[in-house]
């Protein structure tokens, strides 16, 4: 892998609930605070919905690791089927034996032993993740655990994280009961161009590397990828990708190239490819130069201004073609003069240099698509744009 050849001390980029990659700006911070405040309140019913990879189950992760000595947490990966499993699964993370699968018996065992629990000053908090794979049994089944209480104290506290179904289920008006019992509704939504180079740099910094290792053309690359915004999932996988091709490169930075190669396996190449364009057509006219950042990027410079010479190589051939032309073609008549009809010679003799004009068409196309095939790309924006530049 990359890890040695960019000096990072682990990968930076894994998409796993890793507590010490969490994102504490922004958005994430915002959402840490409220979840963690109302857990030292005493709240019953959290909730916390987000699109997917929003980074939820890092959330949850870093709330395990805040509380993990103060409280007794029992972790759901997904939600049971039906109610009757939820209050089974209980009794079995309590430590207890039911001697009837009867909801009303389970129901009185776990409140027993959360009042236990909560005699010996403790607290005891239920996660559970993909809560918007629910269903309406379950949810009522949240609900009556919620209902649990000793004077003003809730005996357990639960914590639901899900993509944004789950309100589309809580919206419905059978469950108003479940609506009123939310003690706090959190959204984790995507990250905007500027949030998600902090990101980068974050994740980069905690691996141990340094931001530099995306050049400015990568950098901008990444954030043009991503429009409007993205989820850290997805920011994930593109920044591994685009490390991986510099790597197979053998480049000290990952640059544009390598972030449209990546964003190619990902289907996010579209907005780069105008973006290299953009970068081309600069580059070619003179104007606003890619900023050279280190001596470690000249070498790859060098070589794009050789590229660009031998672009302008082929433009000076088509322009003394172009001036050609006018040798062989009539002298211009004055906007006054009534063109003469033109003789049935005259067309017989325009039919060889149009035949002539179609061939090379045809000639020409056939050249790009056996360029194309024989160079095994498939997209032919991408394609035509290697053999032009």
């Amino acid at each position: 892998m990359y890890t040695k050849h960019f000096g990072f001390k682990k990968l930076p980029f894994e998409n796993v609930p890793d507590p010490i990659f969490f994102f504490d700006q922004g958005e994430h911070a915002r959402v840490r605070v409220r979840i963690t405040d109302s857990l030292k309140a005493g709240r019953g019913l959290m909730i916390v919905t987000g699109p997917i990879g929003s980074g939820k189950t890092t959330l949850s992760q870093m709330i395990k690791s805040d509380f993990s000595n103060d409280i007794k947490l029992i972790w759901m990966a997904v939600p049971p089927e039906n109610s009757t499993d939820l209050f089974l699964f209980l009794t079995q993370e309590l430590g207890l034996n039911p001697s009837t699968p009867e909801k009303v018996f389970l129901i009185r065992d776990i409140k027993d032993a959360l009042l236990k629990i909560n005699s010996g000053g403790g607290k005891c908090l239920l996660i559970i993740d993909e809560s918007h794979l629910m269903t309406e049994d379950v949810l009522n089944g949240i609900r009556l655990l919620n209902n649990l209480e000793e004077g003003s104290n809730k005996l357990i506290q639960i914590l639901l994280l899900g993509q944004e179904e789950l309100m589309e289920k809580i919206n419905k008006p059978e469950m108003e009961p479940f609506r009123q019992r939310i003690a706090t509704l959190e959204n984790m939504g995507k990250m905007n161009g500027d949030r998600i180079r902090m990101y980068v740099s974050h994740r980069i910094h905690v691996a141990g590397g340094q931001p530099s290792i995306f050049s400015e053309t990568g950098w901008e690359a990444l954030c043009v990828a991503f429009g409007p915004g993205s989820t850290p999932r997805v920011i994930n996988s593109l920044c591994d990708r685009s490390l991986n091709a510099a790597f197979e490169r053998e480049k000290p930075t990952a640059d544009v190239d390598d972030v449209y190669e990546a964003a190619q396996g990902i289907g996010l190449q579209k907005e780069i490819f105008f973006y290299k364009i953009s970068l081309k057509q600069r580059e070619r006219s003179g104007t606003v130069p890619p900023p050279v950042k280190s001596a470690s990027l000249e070498e790859p410079e060098a070589s794009g201004n050789r590229h660009i010479h031998s672009i302008s190589r082929k433009t000076d051939k088509v322009d003394t073609y172009e001036n050609r032309q006018p040798e062989t073609s009539q002298p211009p008549r004055r906007g006054s003069e009534v063109s003469p009809p033109v003789s049935e010679t005259a067309k017989k003799s325009l039919k060889k240099p149009m035949l002539l004009v179609l061939l090379s068409v045809a000639t020409l196309i056939l050249s790009v698509f056996f360029y194309c095939r024989r160079a095994g790309s498939f997209d032919p924006l991408s394609c035509l744009l290697e053999l032009i530049f």
